[in-house]
């Protein structure tokens, strides 16, 4: 199965850590978001979507690519993410709206990941931050267990 990995990391490289070690569990191409054509896409089984979290969802940059992707029928797709905050299903569903999205293109949604990151943002500024040192081996660890088990 060829597998293509496409990520967002802006602040931190928490996302960029995940991202790898997932594609290291796959064997899959790595882009970031800025360096994707959506011909390339086409040509992929098993497709990774991941960004950092900023106000409740994935980055923009990454909501936007899928919104211009082609009709991906018969292909299938995994989502995952890091965040200051945990992932709360009802809550905080982080990948609620790039589910939508990745849904709209016709591919079927297999997985989803998320870990905690480190995170300055807002009130965690005034502490120097929160979770630091995350993504740590054990998160590392276990995003190449998710992709391995896709």
């Amino acid at each position: 199965m060829k597998c293509l990995i496409i990520y967002v990391s802006v602040h931190h490289g928490n996302t960029d850590k995940i991202a790898r070690a997932m594609a290291n569990a796959l064997d899959a191409d790595l882009l970031q978001v800025k360096h994707v054509d959506a011909g390339i896409v086409e040509q992929y089984d098993l497709i990774g979507f991941g960004s950092g979290i900023y106000f409740g969802r994935h980055h923009k940059s990454l909501l936007d690519i899928v919104c211009g992707l082609p009709l991906l029928r018969h292909k299938k797709a995994f989502i995952f993410s890091t965040s200051g905050l945990r992932r709360l299903r009802f809550i905080h569903d982080f990948d609620k709206r790039l589910k939508q999205a990745l849904e709209r293109k016709g591919l079927e949604i297999v997985g989803e990941f998320s870990c905690r990151g480190f995170d300055r943002f807002g009130a965690a500024m005034i502490l120097g931050g929160i979770n630091r040192g995350r993504p740590d081996s054990k998160d590392l660890r276990r995003a190449q267990d998710f992709a391995r088990a896709l």
